[in-house]
């Protein structure tokens, strides 16, 4: 009867654990919705901005007084990585994968000889990280307490990169996150924010624009200035509303598989319990006979 009892507590316990990952898959899938519409929005806005500005910045690139955030330092000794993840786990290997795509990259860069900072945004990349290239973090960044990270939390990421840029702290920069391209599907990129992707000597300007060509007033490099920035802080908002949409995404599937997991154990153990009880009422029933006929 002990056995018994042990299987009935297991069953409870899944029951109680299906139940669970069940409510959590219900509530991911809610808040997908949401945060997919606003990654599908981004889209547009942010590639245009980096067409625009990489065909604007053609021009200046080659004056003396371009800014950084255009054309760098001139060097690429030193690289800075900037690591997105989620803040939270139960959502499979999503935050496993960005993470050792960062790792791959840092022993990629090291290999040739250059010097790797990291910044990681997110509790679960830092801590993954930490564990081999923990002196490579330079700054920890979470918004755990945050309800919903938006456009002020990437400025203050973009006005960071920008303060280490000014004090001569790394010569390229580039974002490391998960791209968001369905439900089932996310996966680990990079894209690199400084110096600004450029188009090739024999690319036509124009194709960046929309095929056309446009005078501007005041001069580039004054609008440079203006917009770089700001392009900045829009190309890392696009990819924490990527990461956000595949985390959530990622989680909804790891629980809907952790709940199919979970029916499959209790109809498993059900049926073990089945054949236990049935085991015992057979033997006390053969030692009931047996008593009898020993009367």
């Amino acid at each position: 009867m002990a056995n018994l009892k042990a299987l009935r507590a297991r069953i409870a316990s899944v029951k109680s654990t299906r139940k669970i990952t069940q409510a959590m898959k219900m509530v991911a899938a809610a808040k997908l919705r949401r945060a997919q519409a606003q990654a599908e929005a981004a889209r547009p806005y942010a590639e245009r901005m980096g067409r625009m500005l990489a065909s604007l910045g053609a021009a200046a690139a080659s004056s003396p007084e371009a800014p950084k955030l255009l054309v760098g330092t001139g060097s690429d000794q030193t690289h800075l990585l900037v690591v997105v993840t989620g803040e939270r786990g139960l959502a499979g290997a999503f935050n496993t994968n960005a993470a050792r795509y960062a790792r791959t990259r840092i022993r990629e860069l090291e290999a040739k000889g250059k010097t790797v900072k990291v910044i990681t945004v997110g509790r679960k990349g830092t801590a993954f990280l930490k564990r081999e290239m923990g002196s490579r973090i330079v700054q920890e960044i979470s918004y755990a307490s945050v309800k919903r990270v938006g456009f002020d939390q990437a400025q203050e990421i973009a006005d960071r990169i920008t303060a280490l840029l000014e004090a001569g702290e790394f010569d390229v920069c580039t974002l490391i996150y998960n791209r968001f391209r369905s439900v089932i599907s996310q996966v680990p990129g990079e894209q690199q924010l400084i110096p600004t992707a450029l188009p090739a000597a024999n690319d036509n300007p124009a194709e960046a624009v929309g095929g056309a060509l446009y005078e501007y007033e005041p001069g580039e490099e004054e609008l440079l200035t203006a917009l770089l920035p700001k392009n900045l802080a829009i190309q890392i908002y696009r990819a924490i509303l990527e990461s956000v949409a595949g985390f959530y995404g990622s989680q909804m599937n790891a629980m809907d598989n952790a709940t199919r997991n979970a029916g499959e154990m209790i109809n498993k153990l059900t049926l073990n319990y089945n054949r236990t009880r049935q085991a015992n009422i057979t033997s006390e029933l053969i030692e009931i006979i047996s008593g009898a006929e020993a009367l």
